[in-house]
């Protein structure tokens, strides 16, 4: 069975920087887009960010020039550095896999539990 794994969030204040990790465990052949949303108390979850496995990148406008995605297909890893924080940005965010070929068969989508961002003096 597949999970999503994610790390790396906590409490930073406004112009710093965090570095989110998230990991798809189990024996998987291959991975279509992954990516990381958002889910701010009283808001939609949003998208921030997402890549595809050859490496196409699409950011939301909230976002650009300030956070990068990134993935390592051999670690089955998509990682989402995050600079110039702003209070705006906090939220749960949740990393997302699609279309997913494991030893356990296909899955449209898969989401991992979520780490918590505060951003706040």
């Amino acid at each position: 069975q597949v999970h999503l794994v994610e790390s790396g969030g906590g409490l930073v204040q406004p112009g710093g920087s965090l570095r989110l990790s998230c990991e798809a465990s189990g024996s998987i052949f291959s991975i279509s887009t992954m990516g990381w949303y958002r889910h701010a108390p009283g808001k939609e979850r949003d998208l921030v960010a997402r890549i595809t496995g050859s490496g196409l990148t699409n950011y939301a406008d909230s976002v650009k020039g300030r956070f990068y995605i990134s993935r390592d297909n051999a670690k089955r890893t998509v990682y989402l550095q995050m600079n110039s924080l702003k209070p705006e940005d906090t939220a749960t965010y949740y990393c997302n896999a699609q279309d997913i070929y494991s030893s356990g068969g296909f899955s449209r989508g898969l989401w991992g539990q979520g780490t918590q961002v505060t951003v706040s003096s």
